[in-house]
């Protein structure tokens, strides 16, 4: 388990601690041409100054509901929405995935490094990484 975070982040956080393991593995699946990028694009610190800080955001561009990961590769883009094993999508987060669909975009939901990695093929990514040989049956 890898703890520790940046900011407000809890010691302990399974949202930020699956996004962390799951660039790790982008980063050896994915060609190196592969352009992986997390937008923090939310303020966590609460209070006014908390808000002012989150309006200047939304000023330079912050998107609400954006998605965790953009992954840019050989011509494709996948959002990866990244949520504990129990986390609910935000309204904002479900507009901005209806969005993400309605121009044609690939969008997925991961709860685990299985779901991220089956996003990639969902969604026509070659990895650098062939799939084991299946053994056939005695």
């Amino acid at each position: 388990m890898i703890t520790g975070g940046l900011g407000n982040e809890p010691p302990w956080h399974p949202e930020a601690d699956l996004q962390r393991a799951v660039v790790q593995a982008l980063r050896v699946v994915l060609p190196r041409t592969a352009i992986i990028h997390h937008c923090a694009n939310e303020v966590t610190e609460p209070g006014p100054r908390g808000a002012k800080r989150q309006a200047i955001l939304v000023g330079m561009g912050v998107h609400a509901g954006f998605a965790d990961l953009l992954i840019i590769c050989d011509g494709r883009v996948l959002f990866l929405e990244l949520k504990a094993p129990k986390g609910r999508l935000r309204s904002a987060q479900e507009a901005f995935r209806d969005a993400v669909f309605s121009q044609g975009f690939g969008w997925a939901l991961v709860r685990s490094l299985d779901d991220a990695l089956g996003a990639l093929a969902d969604h026509g990514f070659t990895t650098r990484i062939a799939p084991p040989a299946r053994r056939s049956a005695p």
